[in-house]
């Protein structure tokens, strides 16, 4: 059985972006009925015991939309840290490669996530054939590892992730979001998916739920 996770960070040290109400409500409410959804419909099925990764690529309808919702809320808020930290020298260079440098990528990011209709997530991903990072848009629960993209980075851009903080300003909210970016976190996923590729994601996971 699934348990909600414990944030990375105290409460109280990201208020300035995310308020106490806002994670009673993202966290404590949305994120906890994803798990709890998620619990009732693996319970006696195929699927029961299986890692939440693969639980994700094998399944469809709710047990793939409440298993990914999962997933989704999980790294986002590993990609949340009030501690400024510097990129890693090989993040900062495959940003380069990429996007061309830092500035651009955050236009490009920050645009995408704008952008992005309705509910969903904007993600920095990287393309094991490629070798290169992508910026990828996802509606509702989708996840970019469906296509076989590695997340480095997600921005959660569903409404209640920022409505009762930002009300519908979004590109306020990601503004803010840039300035408490994990980029140690970011640059760590990078480092595994270059070694491990899609396994990288599921020790990322066992650790969650070992």
């Amino acid at each position: 059985m699934f348990e909600l996770r414990k944030l990375p960070f105290e409460k109280e040290a990201i208020a300035s972006f995310i308020s106490a109400e806002t994670l009673e409500f993202h966290y404590g409410k949305h994120h906890q009925t994803y798990i709890n959804n998620l619990n009732k419909l693996v319970e006696g099925s195929q699927f029961d015991g299986m890692n939440l990764v693969d639980i994700i690529l094998k399944s469809e309808g709710g047990m793939f939309n409440n298993a990914a919702q999962v997933f989704n809320h999980d790294f986002y808020w590993d990609c949340i840290s009030a501690n400024s930290q510097p990129l890693s020298a090989e993040l900062q260079e495959a940003i380069n490669v990429s996007f061309g440098d830092l500035e651009n990528f955050k236009s490009l990011f920050v645009d995408k996530a704008t952008t992005l209709f309705a509910s969903g997530w904007c993600w920095l991903v990287y393309d094991v054939e490629s070798t290169k990072l992508e910026i990828v848009q996802t509606s509702n629960a989708q996840t970019p590892m469906k296509d076989g993209k590695i997340p480095l980075l997600v921005v959660d851009v569903w409404e209640h992730a920022y409505y009762i903080d930002f009300r519908n300003v979004r590109p306020n909210y990601l503004s803010k979001f840039w300035d408490f970016i994990n980029w140690g976190f970011v640059s760590e996923r990078l480092n595994q998916a270059k070694l491990n590729g899609l396994d990288s994601i599921r020790s990322y996971v066992d650790h969650l739920y070992r």
